[in-house]
C-alpha cells in the first residue's frame, strides 16, 4: 500500500475520533451524509482505475451482459425478499474474469436494477457493497487455476452476510438515534434473518449453477 493511501486513511480516521468531542466542529456531524460522500468517493476511484486500464470492446459488453442478467434476477426475484441469484451471478463473473471486472458488474448491477426498484441515497452502498462481493470472488479466482466448488460457494455464502452488514451500516448511521453501541447490534440483530436468506440464496444458486457458468464463461474468457 503506498504512503498516499496510507495517510488517507491515518486522516479519515482522525477525523472520525474528533467527531466525538464536543468541541471540535466535527461534533454531531450528519454521518448519513459524510458517509454516503466517502462511499461515492470510493466508487468514483474504482471507476477511475477501470477507465485508466486497457479496455477491450469485448470486456464492456461482458460487463453490460452479467450486469444485465445479474439486475434482471434481482428484480424478478425481488418478491422473494433477500433470496435471489444475483450475489452469484456477480461473483462468477469476478471469480473467472478477475476482480476489476467483477467489481464493475457488482456495481452496476445495483445501479442498473435501481432504476425499476428505486434509486436513493442507498443506491451507492449497493453498488460498493455489491462490487466488493465480485473483487473478493475475483481475488478468490486469481489464486486457483480451475473451478473449486466448495470454496467458492462458502465465499458466496459469506458474501451474502457480507453484503448486508456492510448496508446496515448506512441503515444505522442515516435512520437510528443515538449511534451507539446498543443501537449498532439491534440493527444487526433485526437484519440477522434478512442476511441469512440473502446467504443461504447465494448458496443455493452457487451449488446448482457454479459449474455450468463457470464453463460458459470460462470459453469466452478465451475469446478476450
Amino acid at each position: 500500500m503506498s504512503r498516499k493511501y496510507i495517510a488517507l486513511a491515518v486522516i479519515l480516521i482522525l477525523l472520525f475520533m474528533s467527531s466525538f468531542f464536543p468541541a471540535n466542529p466535527l461534533y454531531r456531524i450528519n454521518w448519513a451524509l459524510l458517509s454516503t460522500i466517502i462511499v461515492v468517493c470510493s466508487l468514483l476511484w474504482f471507476f477511475g482505475k477501470f477507465d485508466k486500464g486497457q479496455i477491450t470492446a469485448k470486456e464492456i459488453a461482458l460487463i453490460a451482459t452479467m450486469a444485465s442478467l445479474a439486475a434482471i434476477t434481482r428484480i424478478v426475484f425481488s418478491p422473494i425478499a433477500s433470496f435471489k441469484p444475483t450475489t452469484f451471478i456477480i461473483m462468477i463473473s469476478g471469480y473467472v474474469f478477475g476482480a476489476r471486472t467483477g467489481f464493475m458488474v457488482g456495481a452496476v448491477t445495483a445501479l442498473a436494477s435501481n432504476f425499476f426498484l428505486g434509486q436513493g441515497p442507498w443506491t451507492p452502498w449497493q453498488m460498493l457493497c455489491w462490487g466488493l462481493c465480485g473483487v473478493l470472488a475475483g481475488v478468490l479466482g486469481n489464486k486457483q487455476k480451475d473451478y473449486h466448488a466448495l470454496s467458492f460457494i462458502i465465499l458466496t455464502g459469506a458474501c451474502g452476510y457480507l453484503y448486508g452488514w456492510l448496508l446496515n451500516i448506512w441503515h444505522w448511521v442515516a435512520f437510528i438515534y443515538p449511534l451507539n453501541i446498543k443501537t449498532l447490534l439491534a440493527v444487526y440483530v433485526a437484519s440477522f434473518a434478512f442476511d441469512s436468506l440473502h446467504a443461504a440464496g447465494s448458496i443455493v444458486f452457487a451449488s446448482i449453477f457454479g459449474k455450468p457458468f463457470y464453463q460458459i464463461l470460462r470459453r469466452y474468457r478465451k475469446l478476450l
